[in-house]
């Protein structure tokens, strides 16, 4: 397992000075054979360090343990193509801010010769088995390793010592709009709710309030499916006020909540009661109503006599249930 981690460029164990004790010293730019003290003021930061932030406060931590027991791993650097006699940081850029916290003069480094390629892949695979990035930080780094050296999501997983699901999942962080984006760096969100909003129709809004009510990753997950389910769901138009007007009139009428749903020239009606009784009642005025024209006892012209009455009575507001 340890040399499918380090299977990326040249093997971090070498380029780190972690080698056996009994095997000969690698060559370094500045040819000596192993770590030298140089002014900390003689190093510059890596162009390629993946990290966007350091947490002042592990800073300050680090800064502690190197004015008690000084630098225990030298800083990896090589030369600066830009400033002769200096360095430009390949890995241990936590230790060289710490340093000068602490008030030190001179840091331990070592230098090696490494092309452009070389220093990009050993910044990142060093940090990603430090667990130093942020989830964001990390997809980033897989891609640029993927970009730029054509690694498949295989090789890297074994070269880093993740799974290929993990790498994959983690390189679908990136697909996710930048007000997320935003909260995950600020560490508001985590690498699973951010997962979980991936698969959301409006993802920035839901981020939003997941961080203002406190959800977890499995909370954030049913969030979004319940958005989905809504969104899936046909939307009502809205209501003609004619037939709002005309739904309000039966109400009065008839003492029930009335629906009137067209469809085509027809449609239906549909009254709502609220227990047997109502039902009753309804059915008992029906049943007289109907029986009388069936009888004889009213005709069609009494009955349109009798709705225009009680139409008449509602707009002078005698027709009040």
């Amino acid at each position: 397992m340890a040399e499918k981690k380090l299977s990326l460029g040249r093997g971090l164990s070498s380029l780190l000075g972690e080698e056996r004790d009994d095997a000969p010293a690698p060559a370094t730019g500045g040819g000596e054979p192993g770590p030298r003290q140089v002014p900390i003021a003689f190093l510059r930061p890596g162009t390629y360090q993946p990290r966007k932030t350091m947490d002042p406060a592990q800073i300050d931590d680090l800064a502690a343990s190197i004015a008690d027991k000084g630098i225990l791993q030298p800083i990896l650097v090589r030369p600066d193509p830009k400033s002769p006699g200096h360095f430009e940081i390949i890995a241990g850029e936590r230790r060289w801010q710490a340093a000068q916290k602490a008030r030190l003069h001179e840091v331990p480094i070592l230098v090696r010769q490494l092309s452009d390629q070389e220093a990009l892949e050993i910044a990142l695979v060093e940090n990603l088995q430090r667990q130093d990035l942020s989830p964001l930080e990390e997809a980033e780094g897989y891609q640029r390793l993927m970009d730029e050296f054509a690694h498949t999501q295989e090789a890297l997983g074994q070269a880093v010592g993740k799974s290929r699901s993990h790498v994959a999942n983690t390189l679908r962080l990136l697909n996710l709009p930048a007000p997320v984006k935003a909260l995950v760096g600020k560490g508001d969100l985590s690498a699973g709710h951010a997962r979980a909003l991936l698969t959301a129709k409006d993802p920035a809004a839901l981020a939003q309030q997941v961080v203002k009510k406190g959800l977890n990753v499995r909370q954030t997950e049913q969030l979004v499916r319940k958005a989905a389910d809504t969104a899936r769901r046909p939307s009502r138009p809205a209501p003609d006020p004619n037939i709002a007007a005309l739904e309000e009139d039966l109400a009065v009428m008839l003492g029930l909540r009335a629906e009137l749903r067209q469809a085509g020239a027809g449609g239906r009606l549909i009254l709502h009661y609220k227990d047997l009784d109502q039902l009753d009642d309804l059915l008992a005025r029906l049943s007289i109503s109907g029986r009388s024209l069936m009888d004889g006892d009213l005709d069609t012209d009494d009955v349109e006599a009798m709705a225009a009455e009680a139409l008449a009575d509602l707009d002078d507001g005698d027709g009040a249930a």
